[in-house]
């Protein structure tokens, strides 16, 4: 965290008995007033970060005007890799709903036989173990896979590689899916083809996109939110 700036005064005349004790006096109370600003604009950043999801996550403005990090992160975001947030947040809510710490459940026959593979996808953008660390290779990054904005940036250097790799439009959410979803390999060699199912969801991620889209493009001044807001995004 950068350091906050508190409010500044200076000692008036020292005069009477208090000399320098009523000084030291002084500083402590200013020193505490100052802590206490920090505390509460860290706080107020901090509950941006809450890793629980968005009480309305069909709605893209709601989500943003919700989760304020979320929305000051997706902007800078958009800016550094030129997609439209509409696009990674459509395909965060199909693969995790929004939630930090999302697992792929293992199934069991009669409730006692595991079975099935269990899949390494992890957190927010249902990252597996080795493309989270191909992209941290690739990319110099650290980060968490339940950190909203180390995945958000993941999923937007994926969709990146897809444009590159696969040539699909980083606007076409629908195609950005089945890529996400099969590889960029699985994608060339049309894997969904033969999964109904999977081209199906892909559509609904679509679809969400451009709604999310439409909706954002109808909210997006009011969530620009005021100066002060704006000087502590960039501060912190």
């Amino acid at each position: 965290m950068a350091e906050t700036i508190g409010p500044r005064g200076r000692d008036g005349q020292k005069t009477g008995t208090l000399g320098m004790n009523g000084a030291g006096n002084r500083r402590a109370v200013r020193g505490r007033v100052q802590a206490g600003v920090l505390l509460v604009l860290v706080g107020g950043v901090m509950a941006g970060c809450a890793t629980a999801p968005p009480r309305n996550p069909n709605n893209l403005c709601s989500i943003f005007e919700e989760k304020r990090s979320w929305y000051h992160t997706a902007m800078r975001q958009e800016a550094k890799w030129h997609i439209p947030a509409s696009v990674p947040m459509a395909i965060m809510n199909q693969e995790s709903s929004f939630r930090a710490n999302a697992r792929t459940r293992r199934t069991y026959i009669l409730w006692i036989i595991p079975w099935g593979h269990i899949s390494t996808a992890y957190g927010y953008a249902q990252a597996k173990d080795e493309i989270w660390h191909d992209y941290q290779r690739q990319t110099g990054a650290g980060g968490s896979r339940t950190d909203y904005a180390d995945a958000l940036n993941f999923m937007n250097w994926y969709i990146t590689n897809s444009h590159k790799v696969d040539r699909i439009a980083l606007t076409d959410a629908t195609r950005q899916y089945l890529a996400y979803h099969e590889g960029w390999a699985g994608y060339r060699r049309r894997t969904y083809a033969s999964k109904g199912w999977l081209v199906t969801v892909a559509h609904k991620v679509g679809h969400r996109a451009q709604q999310y889209q439409r909706q954002y493009d109808a909210c997006k001044d009011r969530l620009k939110g005021g100066w002060w807001e704006n000087f502590l995004d960039w501060l912190f």
